[in-house]
């Protein structure tokens, strides 16, 4: 079990890094390069990692539910640089789950046709971690609650009439945050069990 956890933790680590450095290729592709400047812009762990999102959190959330999640230092940029003003921010947001659902693609494909099989259970068994905790990286982050990437994308779509929403959610984004991850996760989790059978062909 603590092989497992320790395992997990490395995955985890590496997915939030990939994840991180996805939203500031976006920024960049589109003419900001803050994360650039401030050197962000590589798959060094030591430059995204924080204690709170990427250690404490991870360790929490698997002895309280038996599953890990967590994040790492966001990737700074500055939304007026992007060439895109209207939608520039909501492509920077959701590069980073884009960037977990492609890893968890490819893993979950090769899974599927059995390219792993011939190399052995082990092989499987790390492409099938390496493929859930990255669905729970994706499906966490598409929330719409402050700081996730959802409330950037839904914050880009909301009209202006409607900013008083915006400034609820940001004002108690934290709170909001942690009651759905220690309270209301366990109604989510079912949807990535779902993502993860129809992608690996497996039960999860």
């Amino acid at each position: 079990m603590q092989i497992d956890f320790i395992f997990s933790i490395i995955i985890l680590i590496f997915s939030v890094v990939i994840h991180e450095v996805s939203h500031g290729y976006a920024a960049y592709l589109q003419g900001d390069n803050t994360a650039r400047f401030q050197g962000r812009l590589t798959l060094n762990p030591l430059k995204h990692l924080e204690w709170f999102g990427s250690f404490i959190l991870p360790v929490m959330s698997y002895l309280l539910g038996g599953f890990i999640i967590g994040w790492a230092k966001p990737v700074p940029f500055n939304p007026y640089n992007l060439r895109n003003q209207r939608w520039g921010e909501a492509i920077v947001a959701f590069a980073g789950p884009l960037s977990n659902i492609c890893i968890a693609l490819f893993f979950g494909l090769l899974i599927r046709f059995g390219v792993l099989a011939q190399f052995g259970v082990a092989f499987v068994y790390i492409a099938s971690t390496i493929v859930f905790i990255n669905l729970i990286l994706a499906t966490f982050n598409l929330i719409p609650v402050p700081p996730l990437d959802g409330s950037k994308i839904l914050f880009s779509i909301l009209p202006y009439n409607m900013q008083n929403v915006r400034n609820t959610l940001e004002r108690n984004g934290l709170f909001i945050l942690i009651f759905f991850i220690f309270f209301l996760w366990q109604f989510v989790l079912p949807l990535v069990v779902w993502e993860f059978t129809l992608i690996t062909g497996f039960s999860a």
